[in-house]
């Protein structure tokens, strides 16, 4: 199905521009109802999943909380407050920051690294099941969305 629809559209859009930027939010919002259902499994959010991901890029090493925020996807969520929510979970330890003493570091737990590898094995299934486009055409989708959101290219 195409875009005009799915999203039951009569008319023509006005430009190739307008219907490139409703077809990436329509993507993400199908992208989203898919990962939180997947998420919802584990009693997580999606910007707490993030948050995980995250932490575990670090590990072993805790981050403070301006530098998970530095790097999350979603630049509006509440970062002390997910952490919050991952602390009562046990999914995330805090302790007082070594460099500065009004701040705490935060890391992932044991557990918290254990789901992770739950999700990971159902979203390599997820990856396998995408059938729809070749790994060429994902790179290349990958460097037209940097190019369209101004993004420079990475040099290897």
């Amino acid at each position: 199905m195409t875009l005009a629809k799915d999203i039951k559209q009569t008319k023509p859009f006005s430009s190739p521009f307008q219907e490139v930027l409703v077809n990436i939010i329509y993507t993400s919002n199908w992208i989203n109802l898919n990962q939180n259902s997947l998420m919802k499994k584990y009693d997580l959010s999606s910007q707490q999943f993030n948050v995980l991901r995250i932490l575990k890029g670090k590990h072993p090493e805790p981050m403070t909380v301006n530098a998970i925020i530095e790097r999350m996807l979603d630049k509006m969520s509440n970062a002390s407050r997910l952490v919050d929510k991952l602390l009562i979970k046990e999914l995330v330890y805090r302790t007082e920051s070594k460099n500065d003493r009004r701040a705490c570091d935060v890391g992932i737990s044991e557990k918290g690294i254990k789901i992770l590898e739950e999700i990971k094995k159902e979203f390599d299934i997820n990856d396998k099941n995408i059938t729809n486009i070749s790994e060429e055409e994902a790179k290349a989708l990958s460097t037209l969305l940097d190019k369209f959101r101004g993004s420079e290219p990475e040099q290897l």
